[in-house]
């Protein structure tokens, strides 16, 4: 299984994205990173690995240039991002080998505010969502938009992000679930519960994308 590097034009520049298709790839998952993460974060690249034993394509981009990403205000640009987001998620959704493949985003941080904007943007075009330790309450206002299955993981110890994932679960009125991983902090460092969390994504992905892009073919047939 090969991972290969993409260049997506956005104005005069590019974004850089890490693509990996498995062979029998079933549905591909775009990551939004948090704050000050990039395509290298070691736990996405963790989570995506885990995802890709599942036939599930992963990308992981950058969002932002190397240049943008050292303007600290840039990594907390809400809408700057989801842009973004949406351009990558257009282009990659017409490269010949993933025209097939439905899509679903995987936000951590900061990145699952912009991952939950782009996809009340986007329609039908997105799926399922995931979220890890992430922040949905910076995208409160589109959060009542958003209809497909959405899964909020947040560590048991991350009190903060807990007590506002709460508040914001609230507000979706879709297919929603709230994971606890108990013991686990922000970064969900602790052993085994990065392990958890790509557990829990892999089944949400499989279960919301293929397993009823499947049931709907069967009622069609």
């Amino acid at each position: 299984m090969e991972t290969i590097e993409i260049k997506i034009p956005i104005n005069r520049f590019f974004l850089k994205g890490n693509l990996t298709v498995p062979n029998e790839a079933n549905c591909l998952v775009i990551f939004s990173h948090g704050s000050g993460s990039s395509r290298f974060s070691i736990r996405n690249n963790f989570v995506a690995k885990i995802l890709n034993q599942k036939n599930i394509a992963t990308f992981l981009v950058d969002l932002l240039t190397i240049e943008e990403d050292q303007i600290y205000e840039n990594r907390f640009d809400i809408d700057l991002l989801t842009h973004r987001l949406i351009a990558v998620t257009n282009y990659v959704s017409e490269l010949p080998s993933l025209t097939t493949l439905p899509i679903g985003y995987f936000g951590a941080s900061t990145g699952a505010a912009s991952a939950l904007k782009a996809a009340a943007r986007l329609n039908d075009k997105i799926q399922a969502i995931v979220s890890r330790g992430g922040r949905p309450d910076l995208a409160i206002s589109d959060l009542k938009l958003i209809h497909v299955p959405t899964l909020l993981i947040v560590g048991s110890l991350d009190h903060m992000v807990l007590n506002l994932n709460e508040d914001a679960f609230k507000f979706l009125k879709c297919h929603k679930k709230l994971a606890i991983i108990d013991g686990a902090t922000h970064l969900f460092e602790e052993p085994g519960k990065l392990e958890e969390v790509a557990v829990l994504a892999s089944k949400w992905f499989l279960e919301h994308i293929v397993n009823s892009k499947t049931k709907t073919h069967d009622v069609l047939r």
